[in-house]
This record gives C-alpha cells, sequence and structure tokens, in this order.
C-alpha cells in the first residue's frame, strides 16, 4: 500500500520474486513526491528535481526487461550545483572532481588540502554504510554486525560528530562550513544536530553523478509504474486503506481493509506511507506513535513556482543563495520561526532541459526552509512571512 517510490519499489520486487502483488493508492497517481506541474508552456518539478545513485534505479527497471536510459532519458549534470555566499562569492560543484578541487581553491586559497581530507572520509563513510546499513536488515544487530570487516566500521561512519561539528573541524573558511552542512537539509535535518554521516551526500555525488531526467523526475514515476505493470502488478489509485488487519499473539498481518470495506487478504503487507499515520490510523500501535513523536518532524518549506521571461545569467540548473548566518536560520525554526534570512534553493530546469519553458522564458522552482508545521509554537501559517534579505546573484 502506498504508491511513492518506495512502495513501487518494493511491488516490484516482490512481483519479480514471484509474489502476486496489489498496489493501493489513496490519490489519484502514483509516484509520491514525484510530481509536476504545467501551465501557459512552463513545466516544473514539484518534488525532488536531482537524481543521484541511478545503478539503484537501472537495476530496478532491469527487472522489467528495460533500464533508466530507455525509459527515462537521464543528463549527467556537468556542474552539480553553483553556490553564492552572502558576500557575493560564488563556486561551483562540478562533475570532474579535479576541477571542483580548482573551484574551492579559487574561492579559499590554500584549502586544497582540507578538501582532500574532506572527500577521503566522505568516501570512506558512504563504502562502509552501503556495505553494512544499505545491504540488508538492520533491526537484527547481529545480521548488522555480521556485515561489518571489523568494529572500526561503526568509527569510520562518521556517528559522533554532528555535520557542523565534521565541517568546522576540516574547513577555516566559514564559506565552506556552510557549504557542507548544507547536506544536513537534503534529509530536512539541522546540521547543528544530525551525525556527519550525512557528510557521504559528497562523494555519492561526485562518484555517481547527479542527473536530470528529460520530462522532469515525474518520469521515472511514469516508468516504475510501467516495470510493475509488466511484471504483473495490480495497479489500483483513488483506492484508500483505512486499516491493516492483524491476527494471532504475535500480531502477525493478515491484509488490509478499504475504504469501501472491502478486505483484501495477504500473506505480505508493506506499508509506504507515514510512519505517523501508519500507528495513529492504520496500525494503531502507542510504542510506534511514541517513537515517532520522539523523532520529531523535519523542516519545511514554502516553494514558488515560477514562469519568467528571459533568463538570469546568475543561476545553474541547480543553485543555492546562502544566507548570511546560517547558524540563526536553524535556531529561528527551531523555535517555530521562520528564518528572518532564508538560505534558498532555485532550480532552473529549462537549463537543461529546454522543453520546461517556452522559448525566451526560465521556469523556477523556488524553495525557501521553513519549520516543521507541527513543530514547537508552529504558528506561523498565519503570521506575517519572514523578509528575505537580498542575496548578491542577480
Amino acid at each position: 500500500m502506498g504508491g511513492g517510490v518506495g512502495g513501487l519499489a518494493a511491488a516490484i520486487r516482490l512481483a519479480a520474486a514471484g509474489h502476486q502483488v496489489q498496489l493501493f493508492e489513496r490519490s489519484g497517481r502514483l509516484g509520491g513526491k514525484l510530481g509536476s506541474h504545467a501551465a501557459a508552456g512552463f513545466r516544473w518539478e514539484t518534488g525532488p528535481s536531482l537524481l543521484t545513485l541511478p545503478g539503484v534505479f537501472d537495476d530496478l527497471l532491469g527487472l522489467a526487461g528495460t533500464s533508466l536510459v530507455e525509459a527515462c532519458r537521464p543528463v549527467r549534470l556537468p556542474r552539480t550545483c553553483r553556490y553564492h555566499f552572502a558576500d557575493g562569492s560564488t563556486f561551483a560543484t562540478r562533475d570532474d572532481p579535479a576541477a571542483t578541487r580548482a573551484e574551492v581553491e579559487a574561492l579559499a586559497p590554500g584549502s586544497g588540502p582540507a578538501w582532500d581530507r574532506w572527500t577521503r572520509r566522505s568516501a570512506r563513510v558512504w563504502e562502509t554504510a552501503e556495505r553494512t546499513f544499505f545491504t540488508g536488515p538492520i533491526e537484527d544487530p547481529r545480521a548488522l554486525l555480521g556485515r561489518m570487516r571489523s568494529p572500526l566500521d561503526l568509527v569510520a561512519i562518521d556517528p559522533l560528530p554532528t555535520l557542523h561539528q565534521r565541517a568546522a573541524a576540516t574547513f577555516s573558511d566559514p564559506r565552506l562550513v556552510q557549504w557542507a552542512c548544507r547536506y544536513a537539509t537534503y534529509a530536512g535535518s539541522d546540521p547543528w544536530r544530525v551525525p556527519a554521516t550525512l557528510g557521504c551526500i559528497p562523494h555519492i555525488e561526485q562518484a555517481y553523478g547527479c542527473w536530470a531526467l528529460l520530462g522532469g523526475l515525474a518520469t521515472l514515476a511514469e516508468a516504475l509504474a510501467a516495470a510493475a505493470t509488466t511484471l504483473g502488478v495490480t495497479l489500483q489509485t483513488g483506492t484508500e486503506v483505512t486499516a491493516l488487519l492483524a491476527d494471532g499473539p504475535e500480531g502477525r498481518l493478515t491484509g488490509v481493509r478499504l475504504v469501501s470495506g472491502q478486505v483484501i487478504a495477504a500473506d505480505i503487507v508493506v506499508a509506504d506511507v507515514d510512519a505517523a499515520h501508519l500507528y495513529a490510523d492504520l496500525l494503531p500501535d502507542r510504542d510506534g506513535r511514541r517513537r515517532v513523536r520522539a523523532a520529531g518532524r523535519s523542516t519545511s518549506g514554502l516553494v514558488l513556482l515560477l514562469g519568467a521571461e528571459g533568463r538570469t545569467k546568475a543561476l545553474d540548473h541547480h543553485t543555492v543563495l546562502f544566507s548570511s548566518d546560517y547558524r540563526q536560520e536553524f535556531v529561528d525554526m527551531a523555535a517555530g520561526r521562520p528564518p528572518a534570512d532564508p538560505t534558498v534553493y532555485v532550480c532552473a530546469a529549462d537549463r537543461t532541459d529546454p522543453s520546461a519553458a517556452p522559448p525566451g522564458h526560465e521556469s523556477l522552482f523556488v524553495l525557501g526552509d521553513l519549520p516543521s508545521a507541527d513543530g514547537p509554537g508552529a504558528a506561523w501559517g498565519g503570521g506575517r512571512p519572514a523578509a528575505m534579505s537580498p542575496n548578491s546573484w542577480r
């Protein structure tokens, strides 16, 4: 149940393993966050706009006899992202590691050795995490330990310092610290709170590339749905599941109940839904709800979909406009306030895919961080919007 990327991936793998699979999605479309919006000749990706680890999806689509290249027309970006700082300086991360290092040296002369240390650690964290945490279940500590080469693997994933602590210990230039901390927001998190393990993301982007899909990332959802159908999965949209059914003393799941009242029996139930919804509504579980509440919510955001005439020279396909005080942004959000000076992310998809905008125009997805809508003091929805300070990127 649940037709996001996780639900579609599970359906594909189960069907490829010989199971008869039914997938229920309560909305009218599949793909979850992989959405798009079109108007007046413009197209915007309303969810993720960057694809990494293409091999994961290539492997998944291969189970249905196709590939990422055949189904989605991926384009590897020569520049991952351009970063603009509050002092007017800029640098770009590039597909070529040597070119990125040169950008770092141009931004902060003498920072090359620190950059080398960062990239080596980033690679080590990823190699260890991929081999241990991402290749099997982690609920059983014995199974997890069995995938480790030595107890040193627990240290190699860099779980003890925060991402900010690791960045500040590596770079002397505050702009590079701010750049490194940006990766916490990929998970809607605070770099002063999340483990430095997230520092593996720059290596993933460098090693496997950052990709756009012609037609937008929503085409990946279409490709996954087509692959599932090829393998015999029954896909039902507009069909809400209201309960997961359990039986026996151990609470083994036996099926689901639909909003119509119909019961669907199943040997295996996979729930690709928000954990809060799962434990509060579908499978009431006090302990589960308590764990979800203790974990807290990720940050939210304000999104603008802009169709503009002309072309903003300073924008790449992906651009980040940093605030002057990154720490204060997260202090504000922790208190339930919109940041007075937010960092802004802009995706100009037409830089790679001209079909995203009419000729002579540009399609801009603009995102600024906001606190969680149900976090502490979160009454910001009805308050006055924060004033965005000017950035020197125009």
